[in-house]
């Protein structure tokens, strides 16, 4: 049973199910909806999530009930140093956000981690309440966007290499490109194979094809991109990219952006999208194949143990 909140009156608690996805991504797009203009959740995100076999929901989640019955505010803490959580809008300022804000920093002291972060559109109010409850800024990061008609940048692939859809006896080389590379900056742990491939095949609606690798002239893959669709098939999301370590300055990510933005389009997206953050130094790559930035977030963490 998560750790008891200190809501409001007429406020309840209880651990998230499967079945809560679609609520709870009711509630957070609400939310972005009201900071950022635009609502990026997808349910397929949380269902990816929280249907991994080795992924306790009930443990690392709490829901908050409001009195009509509904689920209005949710806290989930992933694990390591880091947690999310969304209050719908309509139920701002009755102090559920300090609640799940305490909360997590529990969940995450008595799993022995030293912090915990979660991000937020800049100068929001779940920003400034973080801020106010001396949550200390870790990184910023942005939302990009290929917007709608934009012409797609050819970007043509060194001599040799190719770029084609992932099939399974490529799914582990594919792996290990993106875990190196994200692991250059990010201080986490290894994602298990596993784990990876469910979160990428096991998200609803996956296609073979939203899984891509280039591979150089001896057929060894070198680089991967994920590609997903979101709101209802319009948007080419680019949930992962990254090169092999000594393939890059070659061109390659930006030749892997811009098939992907074609691979999006020819299924249906009439506009692509990503993110990135200040860790990975890739923002400037970004903007040099068209995309702009469309929304500003932070990420803050506290310690645990102050």
């Amino acid at each position: 049973m998560p750790l008891p909140l200190t809501l409001p009156e007429g406020y309840t608690q209880r651990p998230l199910v499967l079945a809560d996805a679609a609520r709870i991504a009711d509630v957070m797009a609400a939310e972005e909806l009201a900071d950022i203009g635009e609502a990026a959740i997808e349910e397929a995100d949380l269902v990816a999530d929280w249907s991994d076999p080795d992924y306790d929901l009930a443990a690392h989640s709490v829901g908050v009930v409001g009195p009509s019955g509904e689920l209005v505010a949710y806290a989930e803490y992933v694990g390591h140093d880091r947690a999310d959580a969304s209050v719908h809008p309509d139920h701002h300022g009755r102090g559920i956000g300090t609640a799940l804000a305490g909360w997590v920093r529990a969940q995450a002291a008595a799993a022995g981690a030293p912090l915990v972060g979660m991000p937020t559109p800049v100068g929001s109010p779940g920003d400034r309440l973080l801020d106010a409850l001396g949550w200390q800024v870790r990184w910023h990061s942005w939302a990009l966007q290929l917007p709608e008609g934009a012409t797609i940048p050819e970007r043509p692939l060194p001599a040799g290499y190719e770029i084609r859809t992932a099939t399974a006896a490529d799914h582990e080389a594919a792996w290990t490109v993106v875990e190196d590379a994200f692991l250059e900056w990010s201080e986490r742990e290894r994602t298990p194979l596993d784990t990876w491939l469910h979160q990428i095949t096991g998200r609803p609606g996956f296609e073979p094809w939203q899984l891509r690798v280039a591979t150089d002239g001896a057929g060894a893959v070198v680089a991967a991109v994920v590609i997903f669709l979101a709101d209802e098939g319009r948007e080419g999301y680019i949930d992962k990219i990254a090169v092999r370590g000594d393939q890059r300055g070659r061109g390659l990510a930006q030749a892997m952006l811009a098939e992907a933005f074609g691979t999006a389009r020819a299924h249906g997206a009439v506009r692509s999208t990503l993110s990135t953050d200040s860790r990975t130094g890739a923002l400037s790559l970004y903007e040099k194949v068209g995309m702009v930035v469309t929304s500003d977030w932070v990420n803050r963490a506290i310690r645990t143990d102050a």
